[in-house]
């Protein structure tokens, strides 16, 4: 029912005729959907972290309720937390890796699906930045170790000449994973939007709990396949899964190398970079929606607002809630008109305990830079409107959430456009490699990546250029994690094949772990200067994909070959 029964002799390359699935028995479908379904809940769990992390942080930062933390200081945690994430999928990844080897590939998935679906659950429960980074950590263990012993359970049981096309295709469903987690996105921030729910980013964890149920399928009737059960004997025991026999072993061992080369190469990439893309689509978006609320007169009533405040800076502390500096809308992108009055009346309210217009606009005018004339004439005109301190407190904070709403809707449209991308670029390889072999698509796939990215973190400014540059650049990135699911488990022999393509895959992360918070210290450190830091940072690191480029000369060509043993 399950093992290698039927399968043809003949290699990928052969003139076997048919399409692949043809070959496939119902066992090696069943096989096939359920590695698909454990990957693809992984990722989904993946894609779910990428969207709530803004929102996460805002939430988990805030000094207090309803008011905004630091946009540096969210992305500064944001990428701490997406590092930790790392480490713990690398730990994760390197440790079940053994377990593939030693215990068999179906019982270590089902550990490592139960892991990454409990803590993911628990995420929901964080109540700072640091639990929540500590609750990723446990997270990306399960995370870590799926891939591995999912590809190599794959690999052992498809037939020959099936066996690259199934696990590209393994991989691109990755995609539907990362497209589910945008779709449930979708849904909760309209349904926060609408006050049917608090915050939606807890939620997302809760439902991300769900792939759990898959475990039962696994236990039930998964079986370990014929080849691992063949080299599973008590005479080579203490060789399954051992890193000292990968390491040194001449064979493996480069083969170790140059696979982790490759791995980080792709995973600094994307998670140090392309993963990032959404967050400089919010800012995108954010221009294009302030834009349109500038041209509906929303900045000059702010502006009345401002200037109520000081003729009668009094009537502020009166007030249950108030805006944030941060939530006014200025008549020109990027005047800090509300922040520099704010932090005067702030100052003033330190040290007196009444306040005056002229104290607020004499406090104004010691500031010193060249916009004290320009700042004093904006803050003190004639006022346009009628309403009162509250009415203006309420339309901002309203329209606040109301776009926060709207840019979580739209960055998860980028991830679904995205993954479209990516679902192609993945299965693209595939193909490509089929034809050309595995270094000249990793070469090709290496290049565009490099080329794409740069594309887009250098001149995606509208808001239309998202649906056609964010898929090209998930296509050529993504296209890379579909050459490591195929090319990964033929360098190695089954007694080694989870713990060798877990050291190539999460050794990686470990080291891709700085991609995040390399990325922010630029963005906070090096072009802090920048209206938009994080592109030249993004453009900057794009350069980590030559990397993987220069590593393929040293790389096996296993296009046709059998698995080692």
């Amino acid at each position: 029912m399950h093992g290698f029964e039927g399968a043809p002799p003949a290699d990928e390359t052969s003139g076997s005729s048919g399409p692949w699935w043809r070959e496939l028995n119902a066992y090696h479908w069943f096989v096939l959907i359920v590695a698909a379904l454990g990957w693809l809940f992984d990722t989904m769990d993946q894609q779910l972290f990428n969207l709530a992390r803004v929102p996460a942080m805002r939430e988990l930062l805030a000094p207090a309720p309803g008011v905004s933390p630091l946009q540096s200081d969210v992305d500064f945690y944001g990428g701490i937390a997406t590092s930790i994430f790392l480490l713990g999928w690398a730990t994760g990844g390197l440790g079940f890796g053994i377990l593939g080897d030693r215990i068999g590939r179906a019982k270590t998935m089902l550990l490592t699906i139960l892991l990454y679906s409990a803590f993911t659950g628990l995420s929901a429960l964080s109540w700072d930045p640091w639990s929540f980074a500590a609750f990723r950590f446990l997270t990306g263990l399960g995370v870590g170790g799926e891939f591995a012993v999912g590809v190599a359970l794959v690999a052992e049981v498809m037939p020959v000449r099936a066996r690259p096309f199934a696990l590209g295709l393994l991989q691109a469903l990755s995609a539907i994973g990362n497209i589910s987690a945008a779709i449930i996105s979708l849904v909760l921030s309209d349904l926060e939007e609408r006050g049917a729910i608090g915050s939606a980013w807890r939620i997302m964890f809760v439902i991300g709990a769900v792939p759990a149920l898959l475990a039962i399928l696994i236990r039930r009737r998964l079986k370990e396949p014929e080849q691992w059960q063949a080299v599973s004997g008590e005479q080579i025991k203490k060789q399954l899964g051992s890193y000292s026999e990968l390491l040194g072993n001449p064979r493996w061992r480069k083969n170790a190398i140059v696979g982790l080369i490759l791995a980080a190469s792709g995973v600094i990439g994307l998670w140090g970079i392309g993963f990032f893309s959404v967050d400089l689509n919010r800012s995108v978006f954010r221009k294009t929606f302030e834009a349109e609320l500038r041209n509906n007169g929303e900045a000059e009533r702010d502006r009345d607002f401002l200037r109520s405040i000081v003729k009668n800076p009094l009537e502020l502390r009166k007030m249950k809630s108030v805006p944030q500096p941060a939530q006014f809308l200025s008549l020109t992108p990027g005047n800090k008109d509300a922040e520099i009055l704010f932090s005067a009346m702030s100052e003033l309210g330190k040290t007196r305990e009444t306040l005056t217009a002229e104290d607020v606009i004499s406090t104004i005018r010691k500031q010193s830079d060249d916009e004290r004339t320009r700042r004093v004439e904006y803050l003190t005109g004639d006022i346009g409107t009628n309403d009162t301190f509250d009415e203006h407190s309420a339309r901002i904070i309203k329209r606040a959430k109301r776009l926060n709403s709207k840019l979580g809707f739209w960055v998860a449209i980028t991830s679904v456009m995205l993954n479209i991308g990516a679902f192609f670029g993945i299965y693209a390889f595939t193909y490509v490699t089929h034809f050309t072999g595995r270094r000249p698509a990793f070469a090709v796939a290496f290049v565009l990546a490099l080329l794409s990215t740069i594309m887009v973190f250098g001149y995606l400014t509208e808001f239309s250029q998202i649906f056609w540059m964010i898929p090209i650049m998930g296509f050529c990135q993504l296209s890379l994690f579909g050459g490591y699911a195929i090319y990964f488990p033929e360098l190695f022999p089954t007694h080694l094949r989870s713990t060798g393509t877990s050291f190539c895959y999460n050794v990686g992360r470990f080291v891709a772990a700085g991609g995040p918070l390399t990325l922010g210290a630029l963005s906070k450190f090096v072009f802090t200067g920048y209206t938009e830091p994080m592109r030249p940072a993004g453009v900057t690191m794009s350069a980590i994909f030559l990397i993987g480029l220069f590593a393929l000369p040293f790389a096996p060509e296993t296009r046709g070959k059998p698995l080692p043993e």
